[in-house]
């Protein structure tokens, strides 16, 4: 089957001056180049998904990459034999991800990055704290061995954990390593800017995200255990990002593994699932 439009997944934390302009001059070339899909821009940098012809997909690309800061514009690809959004629609907020957590500075105050092997190596360190920095949801799907669960239901619940906890490590004395790790790198890049801000010297996340790892590292190899919750019709996908047994229940939103029992009465609320 072939596959006309190239999809691209991407962010990048950098200091825009005038984010406005930046997203007017994206509004007209993608209009230009008939992309659909959606891109934020915000003062800290940009972030989003958008699709089209495989050459209005590399012009739209390298344009990103010539703005301030982008030229290492982190970007996954996939494609599709239709279009997979309906319009495009480029927008300026105050946060390419929302935290909520006042003043920081992700481009040039995140933690260090490591690459798997690197990962692999630091989490198995008993003295390594290895923080998963996603919802409740998208944990109960799957984690790294020994990650702590915040058990958030939004990422902007995030700070308010993270300032709970850090007061903990402090007072049993401890200011350990700190390995924070999500879906595809931007939250926990902005994460590991938090724990930066609240005092913690040795911050790392991992690079390109628990998808990264699970393409690259050989499953006999791998920390990671169950799946990883994807925002895609996939739902999850393990180790070489095949697709996993999980379906979306059409009540609650939440992910849940086929021809097993699903209860959605806990989250009546309708809070859930947050995206944030």
């Amino acid at each position: 089957m072939d596959h006309p439009f190239t999809i691209a997944a991407l962010y990048r934390f950098a200091t825009f001056s005038d984010p406005k302009s930046i997203a007017a001059d994206l509004r007209i070339l993608c209009a230009k180049l008939q992309t659909c899909g959606t891109l934020i821009v915000a003062g800290e940098g940009i972030n989003g998904t958008v699709a089209g012809g495989e050459a209005a997909i590399a012009a739209l690309v390298a344009h990103i990459r010539s703005l301030p800061g982008c030229a290492d514009l982190d970007v996954k690809y996939a494609s599709a034999p239709a279009a997979p959004f309906a319009r495009m629609k480029v927008k300026v907020k105050a946060e390419i991800v929302t935290l909520g957590a006042g003043d920081l500075d992700p481009a040039n105050q995140a933690g260090t990055y490591l690459d798997p092997a690197q990962w692999n190596d630091l989490i198995a360190d008993p003295d390594t704290v290895i923080i998963d920095t996603r919802n409740a949801y998208e944990v109960s799907v799957g984690s790294f061995e020994g990650a702590v669960d915040p058990g958030t239901r939004a990422f902007r619940d995030f700070p308010a954990w993270f300032d709970r906890f850090a007061e903990d490590l402090r007072e049993q004395g401890r200011s350990p390593r700190i390995a924070m790790f999500c879906t595809g790198g931007i939250r926990c890049e902005k994460s590991t800017a938090l724990a930066k801000a609240r005092g913690f010297d040795e911050v790392y996340h991992l690079r390109g995200g628990i998808l990264r790892y699970l393409e690259e590292m050989p499953e006999a190899q791998s920390r990671w255990q169950g799946d990883c919750y994807v925002f895609d019709e996939r739902v999850a996908v393990g180790h070489g990002l095949k697709a996993g047994d999980y379906t979306t229940c059409r009540a609650c939103g939440l992910p849940y593994q086929r021809d097993s029992a699903h209860d959605c009465s806990a989250d009546a609320s309708g809070a859930w699932p947050h995206r944030g």
